[in-house]
């Protein structure tokens, strides 16, 4: 990461902590302070990713699965038993290594 993009992330980081809207001026006046000469166009590109979005929630919940959620695998049939499907998966992958010419520990 470059020395722009750096300062430029951490201004954003200033101002979400004191509750300002992130706004490519304000990014800017931000790493003229720090004496960072940054191109405006990063400031306008970080600016406009983080427009509308509270920047401490996406940085407070980024371990937490927010995104969609899992489908559910379809349930099996009566009678059906759904870990022999599996170990036949698993089987069926094993011989089609051993088709190639090569395995794991060859």
């Amino acid at each position: 990461m470059s020395a722009s993009e750096l300062a430029t992330s951490y201004s954003a980081l200033i101002l979400a902590d004191e509750g300002i809207e992130i706004t490519s001026d304000k990014l800017l006046s931000l790493t003229k302070a720090a004496n960072v000469e940054v191109e405006p166009i990063w400031a306008t590109i970080f600016a406009k990713a983080l427009e509308g979005k509270d920047l401490k929630e996406l940085l407070l919940n980024i371990g937490s699965g927010a995104g969609a959620a899992p489908v559910a695998a379809p349930a099996p049939a009566a009678g059906e038993a759904p870990a022999a499907e599996k170990k036949e998966e698993a089987k069926a992958e094993e011989e089609s290594d051993e088709d190639m010419g090569f395995g794991l520990f060859d």
